[in-house]
């Protein structure tokens, strides 16, 4: 089952509301990259109205509406001048975030946010990639595809999750940058991103 999230609607040139998700930072003692220096390299960019959520990767911040791929891709640049290192960065605006939210199959207001989860996809993975993945096998856990998504349900957690190590394996992810946000994260970012 795929589901559509609505695209941006905004007239080009308009100020936009936009948030990038980084991955792979600050877990395990690799990748630091501390949320004061990914707010001065965002604000370096010449973007205006940074913040950052957490310390997992989660910034927000103002630009000229523009293609979310150029955004991230000058992010990634930025970081690894400044850093010494690439991370993969996801940019997505508010309106995006705002569709995911409103498109989950899952009844998010009746989950705790660690049993609910958004990985975020730089593109649009072809249905087939989830062929060889035996669903039955991993229930109560389920997932289902939406617009450059895929909403995992884990009522025991991420951690524990067997199908999220599934759904990580290359035959799901290869040539696509994922980066994975509880729903309690992905909620607060439709907030901050929201107009």
């Amino acid at each position: 089952m795929t589901t559509k999230a609505k695209k941006s609607t905004a007239g080009t040139g308009e100020a936009r509301k936009y948030a990038a998700l980084l991955r792979g930072i600050n877990v395990g003692g690799a990748k630091k990259v501390p949320m004061a220096d990914l707010r001065s390299v965002l604000q370096e960019l010449g973007h205006t109205g940074v913040q950052t959520y957490l310390q997992s990767g989660n910034a927000v911040f103002e630009a000229p509406e523009q293609e979310p791929t150029a955004l991230a891709r000058a992010l990634e640049a930025a970081i690894e001048a400044r850093f010494g290192f690439r991370v993969a960065c996801l940019v997505v605006d508010g309106d995006y975030l705002r569709a995911v939210a409103d498109a989950c199959p899952f009844p998010a207001a009746e989950l705790e946010g660690k049993q609910l989860h958004a990985t975020f996809l730089s593109q649009q993975p072809a249905e087939d990639r989830f062929a060889h993945i035996d669903r039955a096998a991993f229930l109560p856990e389920e997932f289902r595809l939406g617009d450059r998504v895929v909403y995992l349900y884990a009522p025991e957690g991420l951690g524990r999750s067997k199908l999220a190590e599934a759904l990580a394996r290359p035959a799901v992810t290869k040539g696509i940058d994922a980066t994975t946000r509880n729903w309690n994260t992905v909620a607060k970012l439709v907030e901050l991103t929201g107009s």
